[in-house]
């Protein structure tokens, strides 16, 4: 299950109690106005007879919450990662001499994302289904989706390599993250492996995409890839 990088959680300190803040304000200005509009017979009941904010003071504070907000906005567009990925064959990697199909992340942004959790599925081919191979249809941790893999006779740094990515690990902006590699004999065995990263950017947005580490992977390599970067 591939998908676009999307965002999954807002920063609860600069986002979610910046709005709370700014709605707030409006509703005290919304209060101003009409208290001020009232009849005075009026002021003098509940809730009326409370005076929170003149009109004046709550325009100035929920102008500045709005343009906070806005300013916020426009930064986390500024500093929000732009991850995609690329795949190609390459000689230098699987022991041996084996050419191995690989799969980096980038982070095609100018600034740094910072990996909060990184989660794996595996589907096998039919022919390794019909030998009794289990897909991993839901999110598990990389040492399960290696312990399938191994499961079908496939070598951690042998046949294939699911890198070891923990909580913290940065990606620098136009840097690149080595995912994994597959040789010739482990596409035999899976069909698909999917990632699911999500990494927090500067202002503590939480961002999401999921790669398909063997989208066009070639499957029976006989020559490296030219090198892209």
């Amino acid at each position: 299950m591939e998908t676009a990088q999307r965002v999954i959680r807002r920063s609860g300190l600069f986002s979610r109690l910046m709005s709370a803040m700014a709605g707030l304000y409006f509703l005290l200005l919304c209060y101003s106005v009409l208290r001020e509009n009232m009849p005075s017979r009026l002021t003098s009941t509940w809730p009326w007879k409370l005076r929170l904010l003149d009109i004046q003071s709550a325009t100035t504070a929920t102008i500045g919450t709005v343009g906070a907000l806005l300013a916020r906005a426009q930064y986390a567009r500024v500093v929000r990662p732009v991850l995609g990925y690329f795949g190609r064959t390459m000689a230098d990697l699987a022991p041996d001499g084996q050419l191995a199909w690989t799969c980096h992340l980038i982070n095609g942004a100018q600034d740094v994302a910072v990996v909060e959790e990184i989660d794996y599925q595996v589907r096998f081919t039919r022919s390794a289904l019909s030998d009794g191979a289990v897909d991993i249809a839901h999110w598990e941790s990389g040492r399960a989706a290696i312990a399938a893999l191994a499961s079908r006779g496939l070598e951690q740094h042998k046949d294939f390599t699911l890198h070891a990515i923990g909580p913290g690990r940065p990606i620098p902006g136009q840097g690149l993250m080595l995912l994994g590699w597959f040789t010739e004999r482990a596409m035999r065995e899976a069909e698909c492996v999917v990632v699911r990263v999500r990494v927090v950017d500067r202002v503590g947005d939480t961002h999401e995409r999921c790669v398909n580490l063997l989208k066009e992977a070639n499957r029976h390599p006989r020559r490296p890839d030219a090198q892209l970067f």
